[in-house]
């Protein structure tokens, strides 16, 4: 049971923020997850799903290298509903269960498939120290643009902040969810 009531419909919002409700609806399929506390305030949740939307709709950085990044984040801020909510994706972004796996079992990033590798290290190091060392930026940046960078950088901590969110007030995982190990 989430700490705060949760927002399930646009009865819940005033009618001037029913725009957002159909707009979260519309994206989701319903109300529910970190929209589900983040419509509490509709000032702030507009930009925040905006980030989102730009992140499923125009980023230059691959859908498969996205989730690698998001399940990382996920994994590190042991963010349930985020882990739960996002691990299909992953997989109909073409992440393998294989490397699903090494992410859930917190397997070294040198133990990753190029190109794996060089998302995880960064990811990892970006969660758990909030630096990246100067090797793993190098290997992460290897033929790739600063926009690119720049993205895969924000949507992991994009991610990460939705795990604050659905962490600190006890946003339930999504139904049928494929657990996180503690």
């Amino acid at each position: 049971m989430p700490r705060i009531p949760a927002i399930a419909s646009k009865a819940d919002v005033p009618s001037e923020h029913h725009d957002l409700v159909d707009h979260v609806t519309k994206v989701f399929g319903g109300v529910r997850g970190p929209a589900s506390v983040l419509l509490h305030s509709p000032k702030m949740a507009w930009p925040a799903f905006g980030v989102g939307d730009y992140f499923r709709e125009n980023s230059i950085v691959e859908p498969r290298v996205r989730s690698v990044g998001i399940l990382i984040a996920a994994r590190e801020r042991q963010g349930v509903y985020v882990w739960g909510a996002q691990v299909n994706a992953a997989r109909r972004n073409g992440v393998p269960d294989a490397v699903i796996e090494l992410i859930r079992n917190r397997a070294a990033p040198a133990s990753f498939p190029a190109g794996d590798r060089e998302v995880a290290a960064y990811a990892e190091q970006l969660m758990r120290t909030n630096r990246v060392d100067q090797p793993t930026f190098d290997a992460l940046g290897k033929g790739r643009s600063p926009q690119w960078i720049v993205e895969l950088t924000t949507v992991i901590n994009y991610y990460s902040m939705l795990c604050g969110i659905t962490s600190a007030l006890e946003v339930p995982a999504p139904d049928n969810y494929d657990p996180l190990p503690k």
